[in-house]
This record gives structure tokens, C-alpha cells and sequence, in this order.
């Protein structure tokens, strides 16, 4: 398997300068990359586009990869071919990854068998590819990060995103009273469709008094914040005793005034889903699962793109108007 994947090309999307969205080239003489030990070779269906690829993909984030490389971790699809000591999956598996070695915008990729799950039968490839980065990442910030609990509410600002739907989902099972945010009528009916009690239109002028009449003197316990450069100061205003907001997103720098969470001893906490352990991986896998197995976890896919239409994607990602579901690569 190994000699003939070798000599195998394929499709995929590659970053020889960091830059805007026309730095995303599509080449079909890339060769198919070789599992090595505890690795998976999976041939990708569709891959999941998100926000933090097109900051990578600027040269403006933190973690640089070294150029040439293939953006995309989060890829649902079929096991190809396994390395040595992989025993958790076999050829002819559905699967979907939390993260590739290789990178996801291809037609095949490698990915380390402990980021790989499988794909129960329940959800389309189209529906894996939204699980990875969103659902990891909301069940991060709600319960590893948020300590959350049956009872609690919480704002899910961006909700209609792949992350704001998760969010949405995961908190309502288990037992949250969930507020959420929009910037579109069709974006606030998803919203609710996906298990928020109570949709606002972010860019009603007055939407965060409707959010304080909705919750009275209690304020809100939790925030999942998508966009924290331009909603952070009025976030503190929000929350409730005791109240946290968690850093999920943001695009630039943000001023406010820390007396505001001495009234209320509330907190502001980042959440990065690169910093996980392993055991908080498998915590969050696990859970995720189980939603699917129980039915109220089903990814919502929202816009699809071939390949070749990968620059599209990422200027959509950062400008559409309003997000309503997983943006993926088929």
C-alpha cells in the first residue's frame, strides 16, 4: 500500500506565501502523502473551512506553519490505508478528524490515529466535516472552560456559525437555558431550530437591552463570544454574578474597563482547542459521540465549495453577512 501510495498524485490546495485568499493554490500533481507509525491515511469526502484557517493562511496568527503547506484539519472520509501499531481503525472505516498532519484541503490526507474518530452511520460526510474544530471547541469552552452547569444560561454570540450551532446544541441538552445571537432572520430561525429558547439580531441597535429584559437581574451566567474585539465591553455588562465570558473569537484589539468585573466578580477566560490534553480530547470525543448516538447532536452545513473554489470560501468565511452552518470543501 505504502510503494503504491507513493507513487500516487492528487489534488490539493497549497500556501507557497502567507497573503490573502488567492495565495490558496489548487495543484493536481501533489503526491498522496504515506501513513507513518500511529497514523491514518484517509481519503477525504469533504473538509470543514474555518475561521482560524484564513488567519493562518494571512501569516497574521500566532502558529505559523513552514511554506509550503495545505490548510484544513477538520476532514471526514474513508481510512485508505493505516500506518504500523494502528489498531483503533482499518481500511474501509468512516472517520472524521479533529486535526491532519498533512493538511485537509485535499483529496487524500494523513492525520495522527489518536485525532481520528469515527463517523457513525447517522451523519452524511458532508455532516463530519462540521463536527471537528466546532463541536471540540464548544464543548471546551461551555464545560472544560466554562464550567457550566443544568440550570445555567447561556449567550451564544454568533450562533448560526459552526461553533454557535454547537454551542447551541450542546448547552440545551444539557440543560442550559440558551440565548443566542444572529445577524439574519434566517440565521435567528436556525438558531432556534438548533436549541436556543430565544434568538436577538445582533445588529438591532437594541439588541442588548432585549437580551437584559430576557434575563432580568439575574444576568446572563455565561458567554460564548465569537467576535470579543467588538462585543467585550458591553459582554461585562451582561453577565450575572459570578458570570464568564469565554474567549472563542476575535479579530483585533478591544478596550474596557476592568472595574467591571470587580462589581460581579466575573472573568474572562481564552479557549484554544490546541492547548487540550489528551484526556480532555477524549472527554470532549466521547461526549460528542454520545449526542450523536442520542440524536440531538446534527451538524448543520451551511455553504459547499469544490476545491477549486477554495479562495471563494475564505473571503466568504471572514465577509459573508451572516453564517447559517459548517462552511466545507467537498
Amino acid at each position: 500500500v505504502a510503494m503504491a501510495a507513493a507513487r500516487a498524485v492528487m489534488r490539493a490546495v497549497r500556501v507557497f506565501e502567507f497573503g490573502g485568499p488567492e495565495v490558496l493554490k489548487v495543484q493536481a500533481d501533489v503526491s498522496v502523502p504515506v501513513p507513518k507509525e500511529n497514523q491514518v491515511l484517509i481519503k477525504v469526502h469533504a473538509c470543514g473551512v474555518n475561521p482560524v484557517e484564513t488567519y493562518i493562511r494571512s501569516g497574521s496568527y500566532a502558529r505559523r506553519p513552514a511554506l509550503p503547506y495545505t490548510p484544513g484539519s477538520d476532514v471526514a472520509g474513508v481510512v485508505e490505508a493505516v500506518g504500523q501499531h494502528v489498531a483503533a481503525f482499518k481500511k474501509g472505516d468512516r472517520v472524521f478528524t479533529l486535526e491532519t498532519v498533512s493538511g485537509g484541503y485535499a483529496e487524500y490526507a494523513v492525520a495522527a490515529a489518536n485525532r481520528v474518530f469515527p463517523l457513525p452511520d447517522k451523519l452524511d460526510f458532508r455532516q463530519g466535516a462540521a463536527l471537528g474544530v466546532p463541536y471540540f471547541t464548544a464543548y471546551r469552552a461551555l464545560f472544560q472552560k466554562g464550567c457550566a452547569k443544568a440550570g445555567e444560561s447561556v449567550l451564544v454570540h454568533g450562533a448560526s456559525g459552526g461553533v454557535g450551532l454547537a454551542a447551541c446544541q450542546i448547552a440545551r441538552a444539557c440543560g442550559l437555558k440558551v440565548l443566542g445571537t444572529a445577524g439574519t432572520e434566517e440565521g435567528m430561525n436556525v438558531i432556534l431550530r438548533n436549541g436556543a429558547h430565544h434568538a436577538f439580531n445582533h445588529r438591532d441597535p437594541n439588541y442588548t437591552e432585549r437580551i437584559k429584559e430576557c434575563t432580568g437581574s439575574q444576568g446572563v451566567d455565561i458567554i460564548i463570544e465569537m467576535l470579543s474585539n467588538v462585543n467585550l465591553d458591553a459582554d461585562l455588562q451582561l453577565l450575572g454574578r459570578a458570570g464568564r465570558v469565554m474567549i472563542v473569537g476575535c479579530r483585533g484589539r478591544v478596550e474596557i474597563n476592568p472595574r467591571d468585573t470587580m462589581s460581579k466578580e466575573s472573568s474572562i477566560t481564552g479557549v484554544s482547542l490546541f492547548l487540550a490534553t489528551e484526556e480532555e480530547r477524549h472527554e470532549c470525543a466521547t461526549a460528542l459521540l454520545d449526542g450523536i448516538e442520542a440524536g440531538w447532536l446534527k451538524p448543520v452545513v451551511g455553504s459547499e465549495y469544490p476545491l477549486e473554489k477554495v479562495a471563494k470560501a475564505h473571503e466568504d468565511i471572514i465577509g459573508s453577512s451572516g453564517a447559517q452552518g459548517k462552511m466545507v470543501l467537498l
